[in-house]
């Protein structure tokens, strides 16, 4: 039940049925085993490729400089301290140096110097602890410990090489304002500028001026946050912008070629949401665009080489069934159009774009409520390996 408050913390009592149905699932998460193959390159299809170790749901997926994809941490009935490598030339896996500390809902960011900082999260304890892999030696290494306890909160490379790690939820007071700086010259954090609304399950994107839009999330209430507001790195201060369309937690947000940013799907914490919309920060107010054809959080987004964005996966809480249809959506003309489905249905994975174009797509959890190791890759017709 402790995962459960994690994962689910806020909802109304209304929506304890769905509390429940989660909690029977988090009782029983096991690892799905799924035979794969390469993949062949196939234009836009999902294909099989190379399980991972270990089933995982809620991890993170970093790629590294070397264009190798780093999984660390998750969960799948205990809080896993396992990490592991992806290779795109061979479609294989292997095992690298394990976490200090098994966590689920904490953030990786890949930093200037290559190393990759992992901070907060969940264990059965919300976590202050952060830290490092370096893929030179395959390990990781402590570092400076947040100044407070968080998880699903959200991190940000800035322009300037430091992290902004901003709201999340904890124990006390449970949905977050603060927020906090990471300098990796130093291996410290200091406090910045508080967000205007506290927030967890919310998005950040850095937006090409060097600011940073954070949008939607949960309220400690249960409600989805409707407000949206910018951070400024120059005088370390948040300011409010246009609010979002619709109130919205467990969404994506992806930056466009155009500069706009594209929020697509979610929950008003009431009912999943098909509802799609576009930021201009030209003008900070946000459009509607196209609706989704299916309703679906706790999915997946990127944007590809072709300046289209794929959205994959995720929940349908109405009927409480992992998606497994996938949609590109096409700035040009602001319209979805559906591809290939999935292998597996799943949610709370992770979508990471390779150097070859491809899409890798991985873990998570299936509509029958397992952890799954299984992985896929979208392909752009780049070809495997390239």
């Amino acid at each position: 039940m402790k995962t459960l408050h994690f994962l689910m913390a806020g909802l109304r009592p209304a929506s304890w049925t769905l509390a429940r149905r989660i909690a029977f699932l988090l009782l029983f998460l096991g690892t799905g085993l799924v035979l794969v193959r390469p993949c062949a390159g196939a234009p836009f299809e999902f294909e099989e490729t190379g399980s991972l170790l270990t089933g995982r749901l809620g991890h993170t997926a970093t790629l590294l400089p070397n264009g190798k994809v780093l999984v660390a941490g998750g969960y799948n009935g205990i809080y896993l301290t396992s990490a592991e490598l992806y290779d795109p030339a061979s479609g294989t896996w292997t095992g690298t140096g394990s976490l200090g500390t098994g966590r689920l809902g904490h953030t990786a960011t890949l930093l200037p110097n290559g190393k990759v900082l992992v901070a907060g999260g969940y264990n059965g304890l919300y976590l202050t602890s952060a830290e490092l892999y370096d893929p030179v030696s395959g390990t990781w290494t402590p570092t400076a410990s947040l100044a407070n306890e968080r998880s699903l909160h959200t991190a940000t490379l800035l322009p300037n090489g430091k992290v902004l790690v901003a709201a999340g939820y904890n124990s006390v007071p449970m949905t977050l304002r603060s927020a906090e700086l990471y300098d990796p010259a130093n291996g410290t954090w200091t406090a910045t500028g508080s967000l205007v609304t506290a927030r967890f399950w919310h998005t950040a994107t850095l937006l090409r001026s060097g600011k940073v839009l954070v949008a939607g999330g949960q309220f400690l209430s249960g409600d989805g946050v409707k407000r949206a507001e910018l951070y400024d790195p120059e005088s370390g201060t948040w300011t409010t912008t246009g609010p979002l369309p619709t109130r919205s937690y467990g969404h994506t947000a992806t930056l466009l070629p155009d500069g706009k940013v594209l929020v697509a799907g979610g929950t008003d914490g009431y009912k999943p949401l098909a509802s799609a919309a576009l930021y201009d920060p030209t003008s900070g107010a946000w459009t509607r665009t196209r609706r989704l054809a299916h309703k679906r959080q706790l999915h997946g987004a990127t944007l590809l080489p072709n300046g289209q964005v794929l959205v994959e996966g995720g929940c349908d809480f109405d009927g409480f069934h992992a998606g497994g249809g996938a949609e590109l959506y096409d700035p040009a003309n602001g319209t979805w159009t559906a591809t290939s489905r999935m292998i597996s249905r799943r949610y709370l994975h992770t979508a990471t774009l390779l150097a070859n174009g491809n899409v890798l797509v991985a873990g998570g959890v299936d509509s029958s409520g397992f952890s799954l190791s299984s992985a896929e890759l979208f392909s752009v017709g780049l070809g495997f390996g390239n």
